[in-house]
Formats: C-alpha cells, structure tokens, sequence
C-alpha cells in the first residue's frame, strides 16, 4: 500500500510539471482549477478517487478531543471554536481532491473561470445551492462572507484579501474578483473562502466570539452542544448538494460527535472502555505496546497504519525571536545543541520514527543535504546578505549523543553562549551585566508526551545554568497567551503540504511579528523569507516553483526557530471495527478530507 500511494505521488507531480509547460489562450468556464496545467479528473468524473460513491450512510462516529471550547464561529480571532464547525457545516465555492496538490473543483459553484495570468477568477453559483434553512446561496451572500471574513475574520484570511482589488457581482449568480497583485494561488485561496449566510449576522459584531449556532450550507447542522464537553453534528438530511459527483462517497455518517477531555490519557481510556470510536496515536513505542486490551485481542478495535506522501513540517519546541534572548541565532543554535534527540527519541518514541530534517523533509519540496545547487543556489544569491550560517552551505540538526549526558552538545552550546555574550557565573549562564538568562515555557493542559519531552530538556539546560519556568495553562488561556505571543518556548506543530502558498506567510511572514494571531510564532522577520514566498507565488512554472520552495526550506531551517522532533511516515489510527475506509488511499493519507469524511459504519 505504501508503494502504491508514494507512485500516486510521483506520477501527480509529474503531471502537473508536464502540464505546465503549456498554457490556455483564454478564459473558459471549467469544472476545477489547478496551480498549473489542468485538473487531473474529467468534468464527467464520478466521485473524488479516493471515495467510494457506493458507501453506505447511516450509523454514527464518536472522536474524543483534548482541550475545550468556548465559541461556534471558527473564522475570527476571539475565542476558541471546535474543528467541526468549519468542516462539517460551512461550504466553500469549491473544493479540494486530496489526491492532487493545488487542485480544486467546483462545490458551491457550477463552474470557475480565470484567465492564464490569474489576474482576476469568476464564480458561477449553482442555481440549486441552499443553506440548512432552506433559503438559497445568493451572490450577496457571497459577496458579504468574503468582504466580511477579509475584513473582520482572523489574520489568516487577511493576507490573500489585501491582495483583492474588487469583488463585483456578474448577471444573477455570478462573483468575479479581481486582484490588485501577481499571485497564481489567489483563484485558488479565493475559491476555499467559507460562504454564510449574510441576513443572519445582520445588527451583530461579526468579530465578538459567540454561541450562536451559524446556518451553513454543508452536509450537517449543530444538533446539541455543551461548551467544553462535547458537541454533535446531524446529517441535512434536505442537504442540498447530496447528488453532486463532488460529494459521492462522502459525508456518510448520520452523527458525528466529538466529546473533550482534559488529558490525552483519559481520551484514551474512553477509547479503550467503547467510549470513542477512534484514536490517533503519534506515539511508536505506546503503538507497539498499549493496544494489546481487550477490544483489540476480540476484534472489536482494529489497528491501521495509514502512509501519506505529504511533507514532514516540524514538530518541537519553538523559540519566540520577540524576546532578547533568542534574537541571535547563535543562542538558537546552543538551545538546539542542548537537546538531546537521541535520547529523548529512545526513551519516549524507541527510536521509531525518523527526525525531521526541514519543513519540507520526505517530499520533492526538500532542500535536501549538502551546498545548495543549481537554479536554488541562484534564488538565494539575491538574498545572501541575509542569509544565516547553513542556508547555503547546507544545515543539519545535531543529533546528540543515546547517553544522557550529551557532552559534545553541552560544549557547543557553552562555547555559543559565549560568542553571543552569555557565560556561566556563579552556576547561572548570565551577560556582561549579570542579568541571567531564562524564559518562560508554555504548555497546554493534557500534554503529557510534551511535559516529558520538556522535563528531559530542562535537565540539558541546568547544565547550562539555565533555569527556565515552565507554566501549564488550558485551552483557552493557551490560545490566549500564544495569540498575543506571549512565551519564551512553547509547543508547534508547523504543518505544510504539497501545495505550499499564501499560508507560508500567515506561518512565517514579517507581518507577523507584531500582528496578533498569525502563525508566525517563532516572529520570523527575514527579507529572504517575505521574497522567497513573493516568488513562490509568482512562480512560472512548476520547475520554478520547486526550486523557490526548496531555497525557502534551506533559509527557514538554518533560521533555527525550531527544536525538532520526530515525525511519522505514516498515520497510526486505531478505530471501531465498524468503521470503514476506502481501500484507495489518497496522495495526502489522514489529513483532513479523509476522516470522517470518506469513512462509512457497516456491522
């Protein structure tokens, strides 16, 4: 299975490389659109190849989720909403094939229309669109949705909507938006704007966090809901886009529910008492030993490894640059050495997983080992004069040492807090005026495997004669805290895809330094960075735009933001053994589109 989905990755890339290479005269309206070249599936095509249009609906699925929740409306900065609003309740014009990197196809919309320099897209609503009350998807709901979330929502819609010149209704059903910059992702990241419905947040602040139950127009509606605990969504049953080749073999499930829980521990004891029907496991020590209970060894619960072909991102610990103390790369650099990977990757996870190298570590995005080459060497020519130590000789992460003593670490990392002003005095690492050097680690309740992985790394530093605190707070007040960037380190899981775009600067663009709520936690600040993804962007052509990932992937990692560990070649999912998945797996594996969304209950 492994080997089939790495092909279906080769031979997707590569087709959109072969398509690329050529380019449509004009404008027409068609059924999707792709990054370069055209999408992979037909205007006839049945369902998305990952789906079975067979599967039966019915049933329920029960997932048990860590933290808590305080709003239903996931678009703003306020609050915290549950992941299933967006997903399951609210529609975009169109949607995405998890089989094809920067694919879409036509969902809301009947079709879409852009001309090849993407300067501006078009959007023809399907006549038979409706919302969950019934009333039908109109332009002015379209219109008001993207002004709205533009303008109001939070900071990761803002980036692609400064970028709009105009929006403008076009006859009875038609959306054209213009753009004001050259950007080939925009017709893209326009075409996954949620649509809602304009006459009900009429007289209200958009921007104010809230219990009120939005009307989408998806395949389910908020049935129940108790903040904090749990929260159940109802399949439409007059949901409006049941017959759409788009939807076939998906949205299955009558009721999906999603209850919360404190700590990952009781989540997985609800898992394995029956209480929740599935769980992911990232861990490949507690895969190989903790599932050997009762509903396993009956059948009951059945385990699966789920390959993907999606870049690794980097998991870890994240410094905030904000801060003094880890302004200079090379203090980065002597937190990086003082953690001992290897030891910790054999006490917590048996060595199993390999470590994460770059962002785009385990895809054709990777900057790979050694010098820079080639057309990338070219691209970061431009920016040499900001570029840190090992963007263009290369950069890999220390290893460390299988004892616990990490000696050679430990030195490098002496002699770089040396060279950045910082010495041991008295036992404490402090500067020339004594101030000593700590910060602030800031954990999320119900973290234990990052508590452990952190506790470990706290005895790294005392060595140092640094001392950090360490402060464990829940959901809300950690989203709180990391919205305002307020912490010294805390826990990231920097995920990219295959299709790498405007995101990259909601996650590393200069904005985000001082702009509240972006995803630029670590507070990147580099010209090289900002005219990298420019680039990225503008890209002609698919060769073009790998080379311009791959120079981004070499100037993010040696900006050393990130104390990395391992990542998973595959998904880990233990489940009810009456839920089931299509046995063609999609290019992505468990990313979001594939559960719940593909998956079906059968006895």
């Amino acid at each position: 299975m492994r080997r089939w989905i790495l092909r279906g990755a080769l031979a997707v890339l590569g087709a959109a490389l072969v398509a690329g290479s050529w380019t449509s005269a004009r404008a027409e309206p068609r059924h999707g659109i792709a990054m370069y070249g055209e999408p992979a599936l037909p205007p006839d095509f049945v369902s998305l190849p990952h789906a079975n249009p067979d599967a039966p609906r019915g049933g329920r699925i029960v997932f048990g989720e860590g933290g808590s929740f305080d709003s239903l409306n996931p678009f703003i900065l306020k609050g915290n909403a549950p992941y299933g609003v967006r997903i399951h309740t609210v529609e975009t014009m169109m949607g995405r094939s998890y089989d094809e990197p920067f694919t879409l196809y036509c969902l809301l919309c009947e079709s879409v229309e852009a001309p090849e320099d993407r300067s501006w897209v078009e959007f023809t609503l399907r006549p038979e669109a409706r919302f969950s009350d019934g009333t039908p998807v109109t332009v002015e709901d379209v219109i008001w949705s993207y002004e709205t979330v533009g303008t109001k929502g939070h900071p990761r819609f803002l980036t692609a909507w400064e970028k709009v010149a105009s929006i403008e209704p076009v006859g009875e059903r038609g959306v054209r938006i213009t753009f004001s910059t050259k950007d080939r992702e925009l017709p893209l990241i326009m075409g996954l704007r949620p649509v809602l419905k304009k006459a009900q947040w009429e007289g209200k602040a958009f921007d104010e966090s809230s219990l009120e139950v939005p009307i989408g127009s998806g395949p389910y509606v908020i049935e129940a809901f108790e903040p904090g605990r749990y929260i159940t969504f109802r399949r439409n049953p007059d949901y409006w886009g049941n017959a759409l080749p788009f939807n076939r073999g998906q949205h299955n499930f009558e009721e999906i529910r999603y209850d919360y829980y404190g700590d990952t521990g009781v989540a997985f004891e609800a898992f394995k008492a029956g209480a929740v029907d599935v769980f992911r496991e990232p861990n490949a020590a507690k895969w190989a030993s903790a599932y050997d209970f009762p509903r396993v060894r009956s059948g009951a619960v059945l385990k699966a490894e789920i390959p993907h072909s999606r870049p690794s991102g980097l998991t870890g610990l994240v410094m905030n640059t904000r801060l003094p103390q880890f302004a200079d790369w090379r203090v980065r650099e002597a937190m990086i050495q003082a953690f001992n990977y290897e030891f910790i990757s054999a006490q917590l996870n048996a060595g199993a997983d390999p470590r994460s190298m770059s962002y785009f570590d385990n895809s054709p995005f990777a900057m790979g080992q050694g010098p820079a080459e080639g057309r990338v060497r070219e691209i970061l020519a431009a920016y040499a004069d900001h570029l840190l130590p090992g963007a263009l000789e290369g950069y890999t992460f220390p290893a460390g040492e299988r004892g616990e003593a990490n000696r050679a670490g430990i030195r490098e990392a002496m002699r770089l807090m040396a060279e950045a002003g910082w010495t041991v005095q008295d036992g404490v690492m402090k500067d020339a005026a004594g101030q000593p050097f700590t910060f602030e680690i800031v954990l999320q309740q119900g973290s234990s495997e990052q508590a452990a992985i952190v506790d470990t790394y706290l005895e790294a530093l005392a060595r140092l004669g640094i001392r950090p605190t360490v402060t464990t707070i829940d959901s809300a007040q950690y989203t709180e805290r990391i919205n305002a960037y307020d912490f010294g380190m805390t826990w990231l899981s920097r995920v990219v895809s295959l299709s790498p775009g405007n995101e990259m600067r909601l996650y590393f663009g200069s904005n985000g330094v001082t702009e509240p709520g972006t995803r630029n936690w670590m507070g990147a600040n580099s010209p090289a960075i900002d005219g990298l993804i420019d680039a990225m962007l503008a890209a002609p052509s698919q060769e073009e735009f790998t080379a311009t990932v791959q120079a981004l992937d070499r100037v993010l990692t040696s900006g050393r933001y990130i104390i990395p560990i391992w990542y998973a070649k595959v998904s880990r999912l233990a489940h009810d053994a009456r839920l089931k998945y299509p046995e063609r797996l999609p290019l992505y594996g468990d990313w979001p589109g594939f559960l719940p969304d593909v998956w079906w209950y059968e006895e």
